[in-house]
């Protein structure tokens, strides 16, 4: 590729030179950016781009880059660094009970208090104290549009807030949400987000075990937990026709959510979702059931 070194401070003027090349994408290079060049203006020299990163996954909270799995050897981490220059890496080694506390050891930097965008909202948690899920980033998307397309005053249940994962863009999409949560941490950033957001007046926020805060009946019940279905039959007692439950499980359950609706007494159709594999041969699966 043809490129020129164009200096930090002329980069905001980059769209009004002429000879840029806007088929391909400026990279930097040890502390230099070079910017691609048409066929027929001068360049600096010809050079390959170093590719990014072709390391082990990981991904961003806020500024804090985070691993989960085996424990990332010293060239992962030193890869990481170079290419996004965070505030610090953490290895995530586990989850642990039902409170969902990571275990986990900062490889390099500091942690602490992140303010992470998804979606257009925010998000306040420090990744050492509290879980973050990337991967249901689309299954957030798709329950939210579930929502907007609907009557617009939904009563939702929340019986795993967490920090407000579902919580925050289903109030954003105009439920009222009832957001249960048994950590006390995580409980402390839900509000926190709540209010970077402007949400707060849309959520009711329980403190506690969500078997014991459930009230009256709802119309979208969301179990984004992997126990869900030992805490489906108190669920139940909650809800009414055309409610919907979204019932979180590793593998599919529908077989046993469906003995759970006839010992209740309950009619429903289910809807299987596959949101990512956890493990070979083993998947995030969330059940839609409609209650009839």
């Amino acid at each position: 590729m043809r490129v020129r070194a164009v200096p930090d401070d002329q980069l905001r003027d980059l769209g009004t030179m002429d000879w840029v090349d806007r088929t391909r994408r400026p990279f930097r290079d040890d502390g230099i950016t070079w910017v691609p060049v048409k066929p027929s203006e001068p360049c600096d020299r010809e050079m390959i781009p170093r590719p990014l990163y072709e390391g082990r996954g990981f991904f961003m909270i806020g500024d804090i880059a985070v691993i989960h799995g085996p424990r990332p050897t010293a060239d992962t981490i030193d890869r990481i660094r170079r290419l996004r220059h965070p505030r610090g890496i953490l290895w995530i080694a586990s989850l642990n009970d039902v409170t969902r506390t990571p275990e986990t050891e900062v490889l390099w930097g500091e942690s602490g208090t992140v303010s992470h965008k998804e979606n257009g909202y925010t998000y306040i948690l420090d990744p050492c104290k509290v879980m973050f899920s990337q991967g249901n980033r689309e299954e957030k998307k798709r329950v939210t549009e579930q929502v907007r397309a609907g009557t617009g005053h939904e009563r939702v249940a929340d019986m795993f807030a967490g920090i407000g994962y579902f919580t925050i863009p289903l109030a954003g999409a105009g439920a009222h949400v009832h957001a249960m949560e048994i950590n006390p941490v995580a409980f402390d950033f839900l509000n926190r987000s709540l209010a970077a957001n402007g949400l707060s007046d849309r959520v009711t926020a329980s403190p506690g075990d969500c078997r014991e805060l459930l009230e009256g009946a709802y119309d979208r019940i969301i179990m984004g937990h992997f126990e869900a279905l030992k805490m489906l039959p108190v669920a139940l007692q909650h809800v009414r026709k055309n409610s919907v439950l979204h019932v979180h499980s590793l593998g599919c359950c529908s077989e046993q959510i469906e003995a759970e609706l006839a010992c209740a007494g309950f009619s429903a159709t289910i809807q299987v979702h596959m949101v990512k594999k956890y493990r070979p041969h083993l998947w995030h699966v969330v059940q839609d059931v409609h209650i009839g």
